[in-house]
């Protein structure tokens, strides 16, 4: 007689919370780690974007020049720069030292989504809800774009860039991946509005989020499905995903107010822990360069009523009220 196989276990990964962070920005759009996992920005519902200290949790910086509420920040490389994106269709490129303003740069037809320099830090990418990702020259006087990628029929919702390569998520359901040095297009179709993509830490795959509640890992050079992910609630609003450092752990964020974390390769269940006392967690980011091989930290955010993707609309089951706020775990095992 057989016995039947034991399901596999879920991931066991601490659940200790070492810092939350009052940022008193209303709801907070994103959190983004600089380059070197020293400092963190947070992008607030008050159209503000403030810098903040890891390891102390201190508040260093505030950057005010937006006119609406500030949805995405990137840090350059040498921690010189800051870019960021809103809803009142502009990119600025800030000097971080200052606070002020080095350039703002307009040509979006709408609110703009997601931004990310380059390696170098010599170009911005910007994407909208107007469909197009447009490349900004950060040397040049000019406030034209470089290049304009309008491949996409709907909303922009996410895009990374890696080396010479540029992936987006868009609500037209279609992950893109650009070879901009070949100057060649690769498509992906998900059939689900896309909210959040990036590249594995191996450069091999690719990670999505959509909004049919699955995160789906693909292959990148063949587009074959590698796996699937769910467990967890998104069905209206635009919510981030990402692998751990070692590609271990997928974990994507959710409108029930869990993270979800689950193993890469074994077939289990996901561990899902409670990062904030809010019923919506809607934007993290993961880093491990801090901290010892084996460990990694996660910042978490919260809104309002998160950030509703374009064409949809808002959940009803959430509660109006919420608390704004980044709240920083660190786990072993990823």
């Amino acid at each position: 007689m057989a016995f039947p196989q034991p399901k596999p276990q879920a991931p066991q990964l601490p659940q200790h919370l070492l810092r939350t962070i009052d940022c008193q920005q209303g709801a907070v759009r994103a959190v983004r780690f600089n380059a070197d996992g020293n400092y963190v920005l947070s992008c607030g519902s008050d159209k503000s974007l403030k810098l903040w200290s890891v390891s102390q949790g201190t508040f260093l910086k505030t950057y005010s020049g937006h006119g609406y509420e500030v949805l995405d920040a990137d840090g350059s490389y040498d921690n010189s720069q800051i870019c960021s994106c809103s809803s009142d269709k502009s990119v600025i490129l800030w000097d971080v030292a200052t606070g002020q303003v080095t350039r703002k740069l307009r040509g979006h037809a709408g609110k703009v989504n997601c931004v990310q320099f380059n390696e170098e830090a010599t170009v911005i990418l910007s994407g909208s809800i107007d469909g197009t990702v447009r490349c900004w020259d950060t040397r040049s006087r000019r406030f034209e774009p470089i290049q304009v990628l309008d491949e996409a029929r709907d909303s922009i919702s996410s895009l990374k860039v890696a080396q010479h390569e540029l992936l987006t998520g868009s609500v037209d359901g279609r992950v893109r991946r650009y070879d901009l040095r070949m100057g060649q297009l690769h498509v992906d179709f998900v059939n689900s509005p896309i909210t959040c993509v990036c590249f594995s830490q191996d450069g091999q795959c690719t990670l999505s989020s959509s909004l049919d509640s699955t995160v789906r890992l693909l292959d990148k050079s063949t587009g074959e499905m590698l796996g699937e992910f769910t467990g967890h609630k998104m069905k209206g609003y635009k919510l981030d995903c990402c692998l751990s450092s070692k590609d271990t752990h997928v974990l994507s964020c959710s409108e029930d107010g869990f993270v979800y974390c689950w193993d890469l390769v074994e077939v289990c269940s996901p561990l899902c822990f409670k990062v904030l006392n809010t019923r919506l967690i809607n934007t993290f980011s993961s880093e491990s360069c801090l901290f010892p091989p084996g460990v990694f930290v996660l910042k978490a955010a919260s809104g309002k009523s998160g950030c509703p993707v374009p064409g949809l609309p808002p959940l009803r089951d959430l509660p109006p009220h919420s608390h704004g706020g980044a709240g920083s775990g660190v786990g072993g095992g990823a």
